[in-house]
């Protein structure tokens, strides 16, 4: 595991923090292209994710690359994750991982 570049858990909340930096978002895809996804992250805010999605794509995508805005990431890296997960559970990892325990993350 590469460690020299780690990548921030963020909800769409958390993005406008990390713009230019490696940043780790769980997407519920609404609209799929074949440049981008349009999806809701797990905090309920719509986000746009540039790159060239997986296919097939399933309904929850986690996305790995750079913020490029407070509103968008530029994907190098995408897992599909299922049709179903607990996205309350994710949204907390995100809080977590940016709160008091930020130093077990990063």
């Amino acid at each position: 595991m590469d460690t020299s570049n780690p990548s921030v858990f963020v909800n769409a909340e958390l993005l406008r923090l990390y713009v230019g930096r490696q940043v780790r978002a769980l997407i519920q895809v609404a609209q799929s292209g074949a440049v981008s996804v349009i999806g809701n992250s797990t905090d309920g805010v719509q986000l746009i994710v540039k790159g060239t999605p997986p296919s097939p794509l399933t309904k929850f995508v986690e996305v790995i690359g750079i913020a490029d805005s407070d509103k968008s990431i530029q994907a190098s890296i995408w897992n599909n994750f299922g049709d179903t997960i607990d996205t309350h559970a994710y949204n907390q990892l995100c809080l977590l991982a940016n709160g008091d325990f930020k130093h077990l993350f990063i």
